[in-house]
């Protein structure tokens, strides 16, 4: 699954910081159908265009979603125009202040679970596989970028050339986990970055995944920094 750029997540978050939005939101989120702006006008004690209003832009931040439909079962000529409904647009939207990526993480390791629990291969290897295998395929799947850069930038790396021609990454998407675990995530980070980068059309051996001893023996380390860097060609 690709995930929304980072600004429109922080977007979507902040909008529901509007009383009236949180309400509506939470209204038709909970609902069975699709509603219309009548009803949750009717619901919440809103006067109709404020609910139209505050609806749209929920819909404009990708809270919810719109969609066209005659009620009543009526169909036909005569029947009157389809009703503007609205319905939630997604399960849920996580943002983290800096962009931070656990979902991912999680996602891996319980992967990584059943693939050992199945097949007898060791936990840290069934991990590193399917990172590697996760990377290839969220960089194939077209999330717009068009270099290894962008695609490392969508999804909070953010990467910095690093004078030679290579790149370092200030952001650490998994920076709490790889504070107490980071022989095992840190090498994770590196198959799953060894992976979008194979998937972007590049040599995975330009990853270099060390870990943040490495970084800090280095003296490049900085607070919360990634442990990876990417090799200049």
């Amino acid at each position: 699954m690709i995930r929304a750029p980072w600004n429109r997540r922080i977007e979507a978050v902040a909008s529901l910081g509007d009383e009236s939005r949180r309400a509506l939101f939470d209204f038709v989120s909970s609902s069975g159908d699709a509603v219309s702006r009548d009803d949750a006008a009717a619901a919440l004690g809103l006067p109709r265009s404020t609910a139209s209003f505050q609806l749209d832009r929920l819909v404009q931040d990708g809270l919810l979603a719109v969609e066209f439909r005659k009620l009543g079962g009526r169909g036909g000529p005569g029947s009157g125009r389809p009703a503007k409904l609205y319905r939630a647009a997604v399960q849920e939207v996580a943002a983290s202040v800096p962009d931070r990526n656990y979902d991912l993480a999680a996602e891996l390791m319980v992967s990584a679970i059943e693939d050992a629990a199945a097949s007898g291969v060791p936990a840290r290897e069934a991990l590193l596989r399917a990172a590697f295998a996760r990377g290839q395929a969220t960089a194939r799947a077209g999330t717009g970028a068009a270099t290894f850069a962008e695609f490392l930038a969508a999804e909070g790396y953010r990467p910095e050339g690093d004078g030679e021609g290579g790149l370092v990454l200030l952001n650490c998407p998994f920076h709490r986990l790889a504070e107490g675990h980071a022989g095992v995530v840190c090498a994770m980070n590196g198959a799953f970055l060894g992976g979008a980068a194979e998937g972007c059309g590049l040599d995975p051996e330009r990853i270099e995944a060390l870990d943040i001893e490495d970084l800090r023996a280095l003296g490049a380390a900085r607070p919360a920094q990634c442990c990876a860097r990417i090799r200049p060609v």
